[in-house]
């Protein structure tokens, strides 16, 4: 590996590629300013995952750290068989790991579920190849509440898919984990705010 991955965070991981994603999380996403979240809570700082997702070095990391993270709590690739969530936090984040899985020779599909169902044409609320008795994983960038990955939950279950977890970039624990965990399904985040050297607000 070049030397961008050669740095780790010092007490963080042994990951070189989780660890210098983290580094750009850092640098990109997290702006230190007051802001009322989803939640309506204020925090000192927003994760504007965006900035990451859509970066040319930070996004092709988020496919194959998320891609690891998956296998590491039991989701290797043969187990889903594609990946997405609400557009458009997730979107991103599906298109780069669907990308991650094919330079790995894996075969996985991607989705997006719109917030509504189209009103002409198809008709669909959730787009790309068929997610009927697919086993998917939902995805988003970053959760304050879980309240866009259940959205894209019932939308994917309406559709007749089987939804194996929920997996997001970054966790703010901020209560999606336990609201998305007492709705019955298993939540798994690839950082944490220790990772990213930011306090619980």
């Amino acid at each position: 590996m070049g030397s961008a991955f050669a740095d780790t965070i010092e007490g963080m991981t042994n990951d070189p590629r989780k660890a210098r994603l983290a580094e750009l999380v850092k640098k990109l996403a997290v702006i230190h300013q007051k802001v009322t979240l989803a939640s309506g809570k204020e925090s000192d700082f927003y994760v504007d995952m965006r900035r990451a997702t859509l970066h040319h070095e930070a996004a092709p990391l988020i496919g194959h750290v998320m891609l690891d993270m998956l296998e590491d709590n039991g989701f290797a690739p043969d187990d889903f068989d594609a990946v997405g969530g609400l557009t458009m936090g997730a979107d991103p984040v599906a298109t780069a790991i669907l990308h991650a899985a094919a330079s790995r020779g894996l075969e996985v599909d991607a989705f997006v579920v719109r917030k509504e169902a189209k009103d002409h044409g198809m008709k669909r609320q959730v787009e790309g190849p068929d997610v009927k008795g697919k086993r998917v994983i939902v995805l988003e960038d970053t959760s304050t509440t879980g309240g866009s990955p259940l959205q894209a939950v019932e939308a994917l279950e309406a559709a007749g898919a089987t939804v194996l977890a929920v997996a997001v970039i970054v966790d703010r624990d901020t209560g999606a984990q336990q609201r998305i965990e007492e709705a019955g399904y298993k939540y798994l985040h690839a950082l944490g705010l220790e990772d990213l050297g930011l306090d619980k607000q």
